[in-house]
């Protein structure tokens, strides 16, 4: 897993999760995320992207990632800072 720095190709894929978050655009979080993610917010992870957008559905936006993790070109970690 590396860290997402403050300018880069990771920061670019964390901030384009979160504007296709912030404007509930699934087609574009699909293309983002992989299948089998493992999303860790405050201590809790949330395993699959069908999970996970049922917690984007039903909580607050997502806090940016401290650290990711690419599988086939899509983020399959996602951790943000508790």
């Amino acid at each position: 897993m590396e860290t997402v720095g403050a300018s880069g190709p990771r920061r670019e894929i964390v901030e384009a999760v979160l504007a296709a978050a912030g404007r509930a655009d699934r087609a574009a979080l699909i293309q983002l995320l992989h299948p089998y993610l493992h999303w860790t917010e405050n201590g809790r992870t949330v395993r699959g992207r069908t999970k996970l957008f049922a917690r984007l559905a039903d909580g607050p936006p997502p806090a940016p990632a401290v650290s990711i993790e690419l599988r086939d070109a899509q983020i399959y970690r996602w951790v943000a800072p508790d």
